[in-house]
């Protein structure tokens, strides 16, 4: 089969490296999103026939999250049909590009779990890289005081959504720890600069996923080493919390009690339509006006109406049914942490779904395409779960 040669893997993988690195270290949004239709949409496409019994596999052993995700797609491209938008073909052309980043993965998977750790492994470092050169910059060439939050490079500049992708990366980099003693060392550096960027951000919704994602580390893992985690993860909140109380309630709720209000009201004005895909819209709240909910459930029911909102939640549910199904299995394990902390940071400030490739990409479209990359993995080719001792 051609998507399993090690030209193809190699372009896939590739693909994959850049979506979740170059996020940071691309020199612009532009040559991010160019890279992405040469790296992964183009070899996707080219690959897919050769792939089509692993999608029909997929298919046969995911199908309540198929069909969610199919419904839950259809419905995005009718609620064009209302929404006020200038150019409704460039909302459907998003849409294609999440179809096609979404068989993405089941092509990917033709290389086996142990390789699908391996790059995001990788990728954990690639973005430990871009959390110190921002720190560096930040601080060091710009000279900006520590108390300011941290703005990253590139596309994690903001530092709420910066923040959420680092976070992301931290979860899965403490499920995967390498076996080789010289990469460990790799492995914890990098888990030191994703760290350091996460607390520097001074992101609140970010660093209580992280932390929410640690303490229930032992609940589907069930060893030692989860449990270390999570015993430490409560200690250095702890001294955290005590060191920076002032700095942590400083902002107070940044408003979302009242933001939440208005969202509710606004969804209440168009509850079964919506007011269509992509269509803009703004949140008044405490005197403000705000560009989006800062929850992605609220976002999609104001944008999609209660349908869309419920079909979000059954592709969101059904993909924590496929991860924990594995979740004795390394890759399951990981998944398992990366869902729970998208769940929460959702909660909290993600309001973009069907927007081009961007940071909300990590806590939404991520975890539901590495969750259809399960069956390939686990059961097609059984023991691919170990984990390798590279990077």
């Amino acid at each position: 089969m051609m998507y399993t040669r090690s030209w193809a893997q190699t372009w896939l993988a590739v693909g994959f490296l850049w979506f979740l690195v170059a996020i940071a270290l691309a020199p612009s949004n532009k040559v991010y999103q160019q890279g992405l239709v040469a790296f992964l949409w183009l070899p996707t496409l080219v690959l897919i026939w050769s792939a089509r019994t692993a999608l029909a596999d997929a298919w046969r052993s995911q199908r309540a999250l198929c069909v969610s995700l199919l419904l839950l797609l259809a419905w995005s491209a009718l609620s064009l049909v209302w929404a006020a938008v200038e150019e409704p073909g460039r909302e459907l052309k998003r849409l294609l590009y999440i179809t096609v980043f979404l068989l993405f993965f089941p092509v990917l998977a033709g290389a086996g779990g142990q390789r699908l750790i391996q790059l995001l492994q990788a990728g954990g470092v690639g973005l430990g890289v871009a959390a110190l050169y921002s720190i560096i910059h930040f601080y060091g060439v710009l000279g900006v005081p520590l108390e300011i939050r941290l703005s990253g490079i590139g596309e994690i500049s903001h530092p709420i959504l910066g923040a959420y992708v680092i976070g992301a990366a931290m979860v899965w980099m403490l499920h995967w720890p390498p076996q080789q003693r010289w990469l460990q060392l790799l492995w914890a550096l990098s888990l030191l600069c994703l760290g350091a960027f996460l607390v520097l951000c001074q992101s609140r919704g970010a660093a209580l996923a992280v932390l929410i994602s640690m303490v229930a580390m032992p609940i589907w893992c069930r060893d030692r080493r989860s449990r270390l985690i999570a015993g430490a993860a409560i200690i250095t909140a702890l001294v955290g919390m005590l060191s920076m109380y002032a700095l942590v309630i400083s902002r107070g709720s940044s408003y979302r009690p009242e933001i939440f209000e208005s969202a509710v009201q606004m969804i209440a004005l168009h509850p079964w339509t919506g007011l269509g895909l992509g269509s803009f819209y703004q949140i008044s709240a405490a005197g403000q006006l705000f560009d989006h909910t800062h929850n992605m459930f609220t976002h999609i029911a104001i944008e999609l109406g209660i349908p869309g909102m419920l079909l979000w939640l059954s592709v969101w549910l059904c993909v924590l049914r496929e991860i924990w199904r594995v979740r004795s299995t390394a890759l399951g394990q990981g998944l398992m942490g990366l869902w729970l902390f998208s769940t929460l940071a959702m909660q909290f400030d993600a309001a973009s779904l069907t927007g081009t490739p961007r940071a909300e990409w990590f806590i939404s479209w991520l975890p539901i395409g590495l969750a259809l990359a399960l069956v390939c993995v686990h059961a097609r080719r059984p023991g691919c779960d170990k984990i390798s001792g590279s990077i």
